[in-house]
């Protein structure tokens, strides 16, 4: 069986150079044509303004100039839209610093909870009521069976990340929890699981089946959930409770660095970042997808496809619970990592001096864990990507002179320079 073709780059290599195309450029090509066909709320149109302008003259910015050598270096300034793949670099450096207080030293397992696809068309037209059901279902299932003297007989700590899209742009809502190896227990004692299995995955699926089935049900009745068709809804809910819910359960973390590692990565994905953009041409927009695979689809269906995973404005996409949660954070969650502590090392004695920390390796990489609040955001992207705003990119210079840039007129963005 012949081998499916690899998706090239509009340079013609499976792995060429990166190509330079970006979402606010399909953006601008295709939003009048979207608009003819499918008229934007204003919530829409607000969202395509921001991607379209985003780090470009229309939001102004600064030119920093080199005393030392002359190079200059425009910036402009980010439209700090969740949804803008060119923007969560700094919210997710800064979130990381502020959860890798809460983080405990255990293992820790990835689990996916799958809203089914009969309820997608509800999902989409209530979107805020459907997610916030999931994610209470969802946490309850998971806090039910951990507090189960039979099981692990305690308090979990839960984060949970909404994602909305499968790789092809789709509209598929499911749950990504990040789950601790271990319980809390009444007494304050830590009970660890088993490094290989937290439950079984047919009674993580029923359980989460019944919440959310049930909780669509109290919202239906309470008219929150509008059905025009009640008895179609009732017929649904029948047929879904006949069903097996697909709950998976990923390969466990392997400690608290791997944790840190997809929290950073992971927690503030968008639906498709421009490195995954491969090409805009008459046949309309490529990107990967998988295993070195590419979808093409028309410029307006891309879209189409894109605009449905807007969230509801305000809606929380990360929401922790347990241990994790908010309430715990300066109690039960303390009491969990104490527990956990290793024990303290013996004393070393008068005659054996401590040794001295090996000093950092020039180029390497440090742990986030071990790098400490940074508290601008220059010093976050210095953390996080590795480049120094605050030197000149050319001969190194720090002697930088600032000058704004005015901005441009409305609706005429001009692409940050390379």
């Amino acid at each position: 069986m012949t081998a499916p073709p690899t998706c090239a780059d509009h340079h013609g290599s499976a792995q060429g150079a990166r190509a330079r195309l970006e979402l606010a450029d399909i953006v601008r090509e295709y939003r009048p044509a979207y608009a003819r066909q499918y008229p934007l709320t204003p919530t829409e149109s607000a969202l395509l303004d921001a991607i379209e302008r985003c780090r470009t003259a229309a939001l102004g910015g600064h030119v920093d100039v080199c005393l030392a050598c002359g190079h200059q270096r425009p910036s402009y300034n980010s439209c700090h839209d969740r949804h803008c793949p060119k923007c969560p670099a700094v919210a997710q450096a800064k979130w990381i610093a502020g959860r890798l207080a809460r983080v405990l030293p255990t293992h820790y397992f990835h689990v996916v909870f799958t809203l089914p696809a009969e309820l997608r068309g509800l999902t989409f037209a209530h979107p805020a009521l459907v997610y916030r059901l999931l994610f209470r279902a969802t946490a309850e299932t998971l806090l039910e069976l951990g507090r189960d003297e039979q099981r692990l007989g305690g308090e979990l700590g839960l984060t949970l990340v909404l994602h909305t899209w499968a790789r092809d742009l789709s509209y598929h809502p499911h749950l990504h929890a990040v789950v601790t190896g271990g319980v809390l227990t009444s007494d304050d004692r830590w009970r660890p699981a088993h490094p290989e299995y937290l439950f079984p995955v047919k009674v993580l699926g029923r359980l989460f089946r019944g919440k959310l089935l049930a909780a669509l049900g109290r919202a239906q009745r309470r008219g929150e959930l509008r059905t025009p068709d009640e008895p179609g809804f009732h017929a649904l809910v029948a047929q879904l409770y006949r069903k097996n819910w697909l709950v998976y359960c990923k390969r466990p973390f392997g400690g608290t660095e791997q944790v840190i590692r997809y929290l950073g990565q992971y927690t503030h994905r968008v639906a498709i970042a421009n490195h995954r953009l491969v090409a805009m041409d008459e046949r309309g927009v490529r990107f990967r997808t998988r295993n070195g695979q590419c979808v093409t689809l028309d410029g307006v269906t891309f879209l189409r496809r894109w605009l449905q995973h807007r969230l509801p404005p305000g809606f929380v996409k990360i929401r922790h619970f347990g241990l994790m949660s908010a309430a715990h954070a300066t109690t039960r969650l303390e009491v969990a990592r104490t527990r956990l502590a290793p024990s303290p090392s013996p004393a070393p004695s008068a005659a054996t001096p401590p040794s001295a920390p090996n000093p950092p390796v020039p180029g390497e990489r440090v742990p986030p864990a071990l790098v400490p609040s940074p508290p601008r955001w220059r010093d976050l992207i210095a953390v996080l990507t590795g480049i120094d705003l605050g030197a000149c990119p050319r001969c190194g210079s720090r002697a930088l002179e600032r000058a704004p840039l005015p901005r441009a007129p409305p609706r005429t963005p001009a692409r940050e320079a390379a």
